[in-house]
């Protein structure tokens, strides 16, 4: 979605060329795949992460326009919220010590945002879901001005044909707060609560050949990122799961009737169904089980470009791909005239810290290696229904929920990790090349998160609990927590070590 869309309407012509045009880059890539030469540097990451500004009330603050042109940085661009920012760092090699000064540089980046963001009125909130949005908030108005957003907007809710629903039973918080489960059900009439979700996305560049291997065992891993990750319990006052950002985007971006969910149809912000031998496979299960929604077809012929010796954009699969939310997406680009893939890896939310947001990311890269090259794929024994079972536990229960694990069983995620999975993240680093100092840094980051069983979630459920303990009403508690949270997160100390207040 970030290609840029300069039409408003489309007919019923444009559609079918779309659609033909899109089949005609699925072959392409296939010939490609087969006989074209693809980029193999290794191991090149890339990173974004989705931001939020807060005014000194701790409300949205609208200001996103004015500090991205004040900052005036290609690396900052807009987001659907007018309360979004949008950091992309530039692709680096993961070997060496390159993630410490990917630390050092989000440090940069994220003062240079709070200095700007404050002569605007507003301040930095780096979080899954900011927990003082309210309803009032998530208005067509609130959204940014681009027009991608705008015909986004238009043609998801003209798919749909009536408002957005969300309707999420929070967990059963009873065994950690003496209180049960909460309920919030409510009616949009835009894509507004799509912006609430603010994540961050890992981008691993690999070669064709070894696409399929990395992009199951993402899938494999996605429910023990999130158990260790997760980062937003509460939405609109309600305390719902522990990374209420999946329930939230794969509801508020579902262009389905619920005719058409009874029927089985696939939802746009998909987990997926199987596992994969290409990335061919992903490509082409969008193009069979999804219509477009920006049908924009471009006059060149991806064909004609190969045959030329030039690799082409396949742009109308790129554009179809991006509305097309995978957890774990594939990604076809070109980069100096050679063509390359990427798995997208899109679980985590954004924050507490940089330094947790740096582990998170060194763990999924660790891990992602050493289970690739394990003498048998985890996935040959890991049924897709298991893996998909393990990312909605872990989504609704966080560190509480017990995950399913291939010669191990069913095990909490916080032992799992202990026992099993930092040693071989730390194996997966080292194959990397990454220096040991710098595996240690993040990957004892998660071993502490684990060991206190806490992360982003648990702390703010924590808290907004003490909080209310001390006779606070939900909207208040929420304010004190974030008052904190901000705090905590802008000096960069790991979320296992804040303080919770005293009840």
């Amino acid at each position: 979605m970030g290609q840029d869309v300069d039409r408003t309407t489309f007919s019923r012509r444009d559609r079918q060329e779309y659609r033909a045009k899109v089949q005609r880059c699925l072959e392409v890539l296939g010939v490609m795949l087969k006989e074209h030469t693809f980029a193999r540097d290794e191991p090149m990451t890339g990173l974004e992460v989705e931001l939020n500004l807060v005014g000194h009330d701790l409300e949205p603050s609208l200001a996103g326009r004015s500090v991205l042109d004040a900052m005036g940085r290609e690396e900052f661009q807009s987001e659907l919220g007018r309360w979004n920012l949008e950091l992309n760092l530039p692709p680096r090699l993961l070997p060496g010590d390159q993630w410490r000064r990917v630390e050092r540089q989000l440090l940069d980046e994220f003062a240079g945002v709070r200095s700007t963001a404050l002569e605007h009125g507003a301040q930095l909130a780096v979080i899954g879901i900011l927990p003082t949005l309210e309803g009032r908030h998530l208005v067509a108005e609130a959204l940014s001005a681009d027009r991608r957003y705008a015909l986004l907007n238009e043609q998801m809710l003209s798919a749909r044909g009536e408002p957005i629903r969300l309707d999420i039973t929070g967990d059963d918080a009873s065994g950690r707060h003496g209180v049960g489960a909460e309920h919030l059900v409510a009616d949009f009439d835009s894509i507004a609560p799509e912006a609430a979700c603010t994540s961050m996305q890992l981008h691993l560049q690999v070669p064709p050949d070894a696409f399929a291997a990395y992009w199951n065992a993402a899938q494999c891993i996605t429910g023990v990122q999130l158990a260790v990750g997760a980062n937003s319990p509460f939405l609109l006052g309600s305390r719902l799961w522990a990374e209420t950002r999946i329930p939230l985007f794969e509801q508020s971006c579902d262009v389905r009737t619920p005719e058409l969910r009874n029927q089985g149809v696939r939802p746009r912000v998909w987990f997926g169904e199987r596992w994969i031998t290409s990335a061919l496979d992903l490509f082409a299960e969008n193009g069979r089980y999804f219509p477009a929604l920006m049908p924009v077809a471009e006059d060149s012929d991806p064909l004609e470009e190969l045959k030329n010796g030039t690799a082409p954009g396949l742009d109308e699969m790129r554009l179809h791909n991006g509305t097309i939310w995978r957890w774990n997406r594939p990604v076809y680009d070109v980069r100096d005239g050679v063509p390359h893939l990427r798995v997208e890896n899109r679980v985590l939310p954004a924050g507490p810290t940089v330094v947790d947001m740096v582990a998170n990311a060194l763990f999924f890269y660790g891990l992602l290696r050493e289970l690739v090259e394990a003498e048998r794929p985890l996935w040959s024994s890991m049924s897709f229904e298991a893996a998909e079972e393990n990312f909605t536990t872990a989504a609704r229960h966080g560190l509480d929920g017990p995950l399913y694990w291939p010669g191990t069983g069913w095990m909490r995620p916080d032992e799992l990790v202990l026992r099993k999975l930092l040693p071989q993240a730390a194996a997966g680093l080292a194959r990397w090349g990454v220096t040991p100092d710098v595996s240690d840094r993040y990957l004892t980051v998660i071993e502490r998160r684990c060991v206190q069983r806490r992360n982003g979630a648990s702390w703010q459920l924590d808290t907004v609990a003490a909080l209310e303990a001390r006779g606070h009403d939900r909207p208040r508690a929420l304010r004190g927590m974030l008052a904190r949270y901000l705090e905590s997160s802008a000096a960069n100390e790991p979320v296992h070590d804040w303080d919770v207040p005293a009840a």
